[in-house]
Order: C-alpha cells, then structure tokens, then sequence
C-alpha cells in the first residue's frame, strides 16, 4: 500500500486495485499537492470522512455527486444525501463496513463535528482501514484517549496522528498514543496548515523513535509504502 499525503489531514491510500481518499481538503488548503482536477482523476473507490469540519469535509461533495461511495457517520452521510451524494454510506462508532476493496470501522475520537454551515455533523471519529492486507488508523482530530489500546490490539502497520496542537493534541502527546498503537509505522498530519497548528514534527520523530516507532514525516506530494 502506498500512503499519498496531500497536505494537512488529507490523505490517498492506494493500492494497485483501489484508491481510498480521506477527508478531502483540497480548495482552500494552503498546503494541497493535487488540485481537485486532478483528485477526480484518481478514480477514487471510496471517500471517508473523519468528521464535518470544513478542514476534513473539504470538497467530499465534489466526489460524492459524481458518484463516489462516501461513508461517514450517519449525520454526515444523511447530510451529504440531502446536498446530491448518490451513494452515501451512513455509520456509527463501532460499525464496520466491508466491500470490495477491504473494510473501515468508526472509533471513537475526542474532538466535535459541525459543518460549515453550522449543520450538526454526529459524533467525530477515527478510522480504523485495512486496505491490500494492511490495517491503517486514521485518528482524525482528537487527543490521547485510554482506549486507544484496544485500537491498537488490532494490530496496526501504520498510525496516522494529529500533532498540531491547540485544536488537537501536540506533538508529545501524540507520541504518546505510540505507547497503545503500537504500530509498525507513523505518520503525523494537522500542522503547519494555519498559524496555530505549531506542533512540530521533529519532537514527535524523536519522541516517536525512542519508543521503537518508524516515525515517517512527509511533505504534501509525498507519499511512503507499507
């Protein structure tokens, strides 16, 4: 599996059969690599969304319009339902959904969820993907949470973790999560995009790399392989 960073909290997961694109920020994101041109051309199997904040609801509608299967919480995919998605797949914390192409499950993520319209958006999540035989978690905006142990009792080959601080948690205490992820690789996302995302990815690689982690830092257009 290859792990495309876009830029901010966006992400494409790709595989030589299947393209997932996580919370597509695309217009209006500083840090953007692709243009959404050139995103509709991915031909995308699935859009999935961690929450409605505009920072990771983004241009979903753009893909969910076209045809694109979006899965997210159920207020998410109602919403998305009522603005012209054609296939919108309504979840809920602890929820799987299977296809073709593998399986997302929702987990719960300590943030909230409003679109930009003010519209209610549910409970945020995070991700739980297993894509080409690899389990990825997305954490979308959260902080450190207990549970993430049981998260990581899955068995996790990569961990993708806000570290921007002020809206989520920092830089240490996302390398803290490492303790009960336990995953093989990590990648750190939601900084640098607006002036109080400070986080630092350098102090979450040290912290990272002393617990035994891979720690892989990418810049937007930058992509590693699991």
């Amino acid at each position: 599996m290859n792990i495309h960073f876009i830029g901010h909290s966006t992400f494409m997961l790709e595989t030589q059969q299947h393209r997932l694109l996580i919370d597509p920020f695309i217009q209006g994101n500083p840090q953007a690599s692709v243009t959404l041109q050139q995103a509709r051309d991915w031909q995308i199997s699935a859009v999935l969304i961690s929450h409605a904040h505009g920072d990771h609801w983004g241009d979903a509608l753009e893909f969910a319009r076209a045809g694109t299967p979006l899965i997210a919480t159920v207020e998410i995919a109602g919403y998305a339902q009522k603005h012209g998605a054609t296939q919108a797949i309504g979840m809920n914390i602890g929820g799987t959904y299977r296809a073709e192409w593998g399986s997302v499950t929702l987990t719960p993520a300590w943030h909230s969820s409003s679109f930009p319209d003010g519209t209610y958006g549910g409970m945020p999540t995070g991700l739980i993907i297993t894509l080409g035989g690899q389990r990825v978690y997305f954490a979308g905006d959260t902080n450190l949470f207990s549970d993430m142990r049981l998260i990581g009792d899955t068995g996790l080959d990569a961990a993708l973790l806000p570290i921007g601080d002020h809206f989520t948690m920092g830089p240490e205490e996302a390398a803290r999560t490492l303790d009960l992820l336990r995953p093989r690789v990590a990648v750190p996302m939601h900084y640098g995009t607006f002036p109080p995302l400070t986080g630092d990815p350098a102090v979450f690689r040290r912290e990272g790399e002393a617990r035994g982690v891979d720690v892989r830092v990418l810049k937007p257009g930058e992509h590693t392989t699991l």
